[in-house]
């Protein structure tokens, strides 16, 4: 961040009562203005928390840099907690870019349905069977029949979540790629995924729905029994992270290749 003059800050916790004592700490010590007035925002919760405050920025179409720290569980997207010394961190925190995926989904009745996704999405299958799915690339079939319980779509920001719980790679943050990774895949069975230039679309058709229904979620937000979903990167929206120096959101990612 700038030495200038300090930024105007709102700040915003999850329900979890470690994140509201923690709002309630900092309202005694800092000055706060309304979402819709501030520079920057500082989140108190964990990672599903700082993803809800993004999604909700871009949904209001007005983004702003958001200041994270950990009043969750795993927090990786998060700061550390603590009181003192937050004007110092927030002129000293390094800014790191990321672009959302747009997920646009049809139904099975015809619906169509648009969320944003900073992590990934996700289909997955709703009942017992094993879902069925066709797999394109920018209208090119690459895959005709992925016999899987599903498949995600994660960023470079998200590779290190759900994406790498799936065996998925790790993706440094600046590699202009999308991670394209089968969850328990059964068919075909050497297929471990890909990486997609982040400049092409992704198309994926469930092939029967009927007896095979198919959720679609981006991040945590869910659309049930789809028929097709578009996955792409979202180029006129930009999100900025900000992290103290020494957390700084490139260099865990790298190290997350090394955790054993």
């Amino acid at each position: 961040m700038s030495d200038a003059a300090d930024p105007k800050m709102a700040l915003v916790a999850s329900n979890a009562e470690a994140a509201q004592a923690a709002e309630a700490m900092l309202r005694q010590r800092y000055d706060f203005v309304p979402t819709e007035e501030a520079d920057l925002i500082v989140a108190l919760g964990g990672d599903g928390y700082l993803l809800h405050t993004l999604r909700e920025r871009l949904s209001l179409g007005r983004v702003c840099p958001v200041f994270g720290m950990n009043r969750g569980t795993v927090g990786f997207l998060m700061n550390d907690w603590r009181i003192d010394g937050l004007i110092e961190r927030i002129r000293r925190a390094k800014s790191f870019t990321v672009r959302p995926l747009e997920m646009t989904a049809v139904t099975d009745s015809g619906e169509t349905i648009s969320h944003h996704a900073i992590n990934e999405v996700s289909l997955l299958r709703e009942t017992r069977e094993t879902a069925r799915i066709q797999v394109s690339v920018n209208g090119r079939v690459v895959l005709p029949e992925l016999v899987c319980d599903g498949v995600l779509v994660a960023t470079p920001a998200g590779s290190t979540a759900y994406n790498l719980s799936a065996n998925g790679p790790i993706l440094p943050l600046n590699s202009k790629l999308m991670a394209l990774t089968p969850i328990s895949p059964f068919r075909p069975r050497r297929w471990r995924g890909a990486l997609i230039p982040d400049d092409l679309t992704i198309q994926l058709r469930v092939l029967d729905p009927g007896k095979r229904p198919v959720s679609a979620v981006a991040d945590q937000i869910e659309v049930r029994d789809v028929a097709t979903v578009e996955v792409c990167l979202d180029r006129a929206d930009v999100l900025t992270l900000l992290f103290d120096p020494e957390h700084a959101l490139d260099e865990r990612i790298t190290m997350e290749q090394f955790a054993v």
